[in-house]
């Protein structure tokens, strides 16, 4: 990578805009070589702090962009910045685009027939998208990797929530023939329309508090205490950068 990463609670995070982040996966399936791709937002960045092998995947990763508004404010609290996030639902369908009639994309995760679903509404728009699915809980994980491998995809997505994704792909990643595997959360169900993202007005300023908004109950815990506390550190990061 020859531009700056923004480092954020010891996780460096890639300055990449929607177009960038594209072309950044267009120019990791043009080299070839096995290539992972991960996101930063503020669960994320939380849970890494302390899961030794959450961080040790996102340091390892080819690209990480920011998936959530707390992480580009956090940047900028620090000095430093980045232009953009987005979650899945923001760029999978320019991915959908970009990958109709050039690229095999197979998506793994969530309940059975969420990810299918998921992709039939990419197909709507984009008929001429390969594309394969299957559920994200499978007892026979190498029968599932050799149906995976037998499709042949350039691009594997997996949205099975964080940490278990990154310790999926950790644990699979050297017997998965995709050039690029891309964990994406539960981008399948936003897609597929089983969950929603809340009003419009609402997630394009603020994803977090429209996704506290549809599901309190689950999600009131991750959002009210984790984003106070990943604040807290961020704000301790900035004093430490600042010095006495």
């Amino acid at each position: 990578m020859n531009r700056a990463r923004a480092r954020l609670l010891g996780v460096e995070i890639d300055p990449l805009d929607r177009a960038a982040l594209l072309a950044e996966v267009a120019s990791l399936l043009h080299r070839g070589q096995a290539s992972t791709i991960a996101y930063a937002n503020v669960h994320v960045l939380n849970t890494a702090l302390g899961d030794e092998g959450l961080r040790r995947f996102l340091a390892d990763a080819d690209v990480v962009y920011a998936d959530g508004i707390g992480v580009v404010y956090g940047a900028a609290l620090t000095g430093q910045r980045l232009p953009e996030r987005m979650t899945g639902a923001d760029w999978i369908w320019d991915f959908a685009a970009l990958a109709s009639g050039r690229w095999r994309v197979f998506w793994l995760g969530g309940e059975p027939g969420v990810s299918e679903a998921a992709a039939a509404r990419l197909r709507e728009t984009h008929p001429a998208l390969q594309i394969e699915t299957d559920h994200g809980f499978h007892e026979d994980v190498p029968a599932l990797i050799a149906r995976i491998n037998a499709f042949a995809p350039q691009v594997l997505l997996v949205g099975m929530g964080t940490p278990l994704q990154e310790r999926w792909v950790a644990r699979w990643r050297s017997e998965l023939a995709a050039p690029v595997v891309w964990v994406v959360g539960a981008t399948h169900d936003v897609i597929s329309g089983r969950v929603s993202r809340g009003p419009q007005w609402l997630h394009q300023r603020q994803e977090w508090l429209a996704r506290l908004w549809v599901e309190p109950g689950r999600l009131w815990r991750r959002y009210l205490l984790g984003n106070s506390a990943f604040f807290l550190r961020v704000l301790g990061q900035r004093l430490r950068i600042r010095g006495p």
